[in-house]
């Protein structure tokens, strides 16, 4: 019942302020989709909270045999967009589960399943949804 009536939320926490690219972030809720729709069907609602908006960019440089053509160095070096990120302060949360009583250890496991897939150590908080 994806309605708004869970009684409790479960919180993953950054513990240290890092940059999580788009992939490590749909690795993380891939992981922790997986654990809670097995064992709680769909009464559960997940929420990826951070939005990657930073634009990571390279600068390609080719090396070898008269590859010089091609090299600029550093000028004009704007770079290729080759992905984006989010960044998170410490102690921001990342992945809400909304779940009732029965769901907590669920919760947890997935949580922790998720929190692997990110380049940061997280905690995992529990709190009552007051009515």
């Amino acid at each position: 019942d994806s309605t708004g009536s869970f009684e409790y939320s479960a919180l993953l926490i950054a513990r240290k302020e890092a940059q999580i690219r788009h992939n490590a972030l749909e690795a993380a809720r891939v992981a922790t989709n997986r654990v809670l729709s097995e064992k709680l069907g769909n009464s559960y609602l997940l929420q990826i909270l951070p939005y990657p908006h930073v634009v990571l960019r390279e600068n390609k440089m080719i090396f070898g045999a008269h590859a010089d053509r091609l090299q600029d160095g550093m000028r004009r070096a704007f770079g290729k967009a080759i992905g984006t990120a989010a960044r998170v302060k410490s102690d921001q949360p990342v992945i809400m589960v909304s779940i009732n009583e029965d769901g907590l250890e669920v919760a947890k496991e997935s949580l922790k399943r998720g929190g692997a897939k990110l380049p940061m150590p997280c905690r995992i908080t529990i709190e009552k949804i007051g009515d």
